[in-house]
């Protein structure tokens, strides 16, 4: 199984949902494990967006930018996602993956025949379920368990047959 990056576009570690307070402060919903996948970055988005505060809530996080002074600005980001350089992310270990790695990638039964495209990776709250486009446009959903994703490589995403509804 081959687990190393495939794509070198930045990875979104967090999106703005919206301002908090009138100091500029925004809320934040994490695409990271923990606000620790986005404290180890000081800038996102290629440096326009630089971190000065981050504290974890409930829901997600609110952070505080240098760049943004007031509730003003925090509204204009509104729907904002926080991007850093897919290098800058740490190695991954055995069976992790990053969810930029598995889109856009075909998928293909373990015999080899083509089944679409995987267009997004959802979690439910029990693990990741990748959602396949097949090329007429309709979609299904596949856990990504080992039982139903064997593999996955540059080439593609390898679905168990069992699991294509």
């Amino acid at each position: 199984m081959a687990n190393r990056p495939v794509t070198p576009a930045p990875v979104t570690l967090a999106v703005v949902t919206g301002a908090h307070g009138v100091t500029g402060e925004v809320r934040l919903k994490l695409f990271a494990d923990s606000v620790d996948g986005l404290k180890a970055h000081k800038a996102f988005n290629d440096g326009a967006l630089t971190l000065k505060a981050l504290r974890p809530t409930p829901y997600g996080a609110t952070a505080r930018f240098a760049e943004v002074a007031d509730r003003t600005a925090a509204e204009k980001l509104r729907g904002t996602a926080l991007t850093v350089p897919r290098e800058s992310l740490p190695p991954l270990g055995e069976g992790e993956y990053y969810h930029a790695d598995l889109i856009g990638r075909p998928c293909r039964t373990s015999e080899g025949d083509a089944v679409g495209t995987c267009i997004a990776i959802e979690n439910f709250g029990a693990s990741d379920v990748l959602e396949i486009e097949w090329p007429d446009g309709r979609t299904f959903m596949v856990p990504m368990t080992p039982q139903a994703v064997p593999s996955w490589s540059e080439e593609g995403i390898v679905i168990d047959g069992a699991f294509i509804v």
